[in-house]
């Protein structure tokens, strides 16, 4: 089984579910996830923030509001600041197209809304390409998705009993690989860290548990986190730390020490979120946590790698 740190798009377009777990576990903690807006216009126009993101050391693309039934990316079609009316969204499977630019495995957020939410503020309504729904997770499939992150943005209610009933859909509709948890309440009351639900979603079938990484939400401890990830485990599921509070747009070495500390906590993969700029986090960012958590060679190979290896 190839690491994660080996892999070049030829391997990645051969992997399924399975094939990809393997090669993230086999990396031992130096797998990178960057987070993009997809509505957002990309911090530079004439590319795609997944691309730019790539080119800064992502080995995973993470879309973020991306409708399954509407699927559209900005940049993928650039945008000419000089001529603002001559670019219109052309591109049929834009997961695809996004798989071909960077050469990277691309999955997408499908949030579990419970519409019963006990909310700390008005929750926000969501159209069903977003939501994780049977005919959501299907179409992610035929669209080519290589993973989904069943977790919920600010506001939309989303909660740990209907991200489990998720991962279930998910194993009938799907097929790739799962992603589940909370990298921040998502408009919900409770605490985000919470052991008893990380165990349930590697239980029930789970590739990897998102967790939030130390530093992230208020009370999040790296002794703690790291007692839950020994849990999680043992159930064979993968960890995903996030940093999903808007600590993607602070300074290097506040993004580094996060970074370790996730890392010395057992994570098998460190994401980092999209409230930077435009979208994403700012690339400095995602280059200061890879090379943190895996030196600057591994970095610099993946920066460098074409898509057409």
């Amino acid at each position: 089984m190839k690491r994660v740190l080996d892999c070049r798009a030829s391997d990645f377009r051969q992997m399924g579910r399975e094939q990809l777990k393997g090669a993230i576990l086999a990396a031992e903690g130096r797998t990178v996830m960057a987070e993009t807006v997809v509505v957002s216009q990309p911090l530079l126009p004439e590319i795609t923030n997944a691309e730019l993101a790539k080119a800064f050391g992502a080995d995973l693309i993470l879309l973020n509001v991306f409708d399954v039934f509407r699927p559209e990316v900005k940049g993928i079609v650039p945008f000419n600041m000089f001529m603002p009316g001559s670019g219109e969204q052309t591109i049929a499977n834009p997961i695809a197209e996004i798989k071909r630019l960077t050469g990277l495995p691309v999955g997408i957020n499908l949030e579990p809304v419970d519409d019963s939410a006990d909310a700390v503020e008005a929750l926000a309504a969501l159209p069903e390409g977003r939501r994780a729904t049977a005919r959501s997770l299907a179409k992610a499939r035929e669209l080519g998705c290589d993973f989904v992150c069943l977790t919920g943005n600010p506001k939309t209610g989303v909660t740990y009993a209907q991200i489990l009933q998720a991962i279930d859909t998910a194993q009938r509709e799907f097929g790739g690989l799962i992603i589940a948890g909370k990298m921040h309440g998502a408009g919900t009351r409770g605490s985000v860290l919470d052991r008893e639900a990380a165990v349930a979603f590697a239980e029930a079938g789970a590739d990897a548990v998102l967790l939030p990484a130390p530093g992230t939400v208020p009370g999040a401890r790296e002794a703690e986190l790291a007692d839950i990830i020994a849990e999680v485990k043992n159930k064979d599921a993968l960890v995903l730390a996030a940093i999903g509070t808007s600590q993607e747009g602070a300074d290097e070495d506040t993004v580094r020490s996060i970074a370790l500390s996730a890392k010395r906590a057992g994570a098998d993969m460190l994401h980092i979120g999209d409230a930077g700029y435009a979208g994403m986090a700012n690339p400095e960012n995602i280059m200061a946590l890879s090379v943190a958590i895996r030196g600057r060679r591994h970095t610099y190979v993946r920066m460098a790698a074409s898509p057409l290896r």
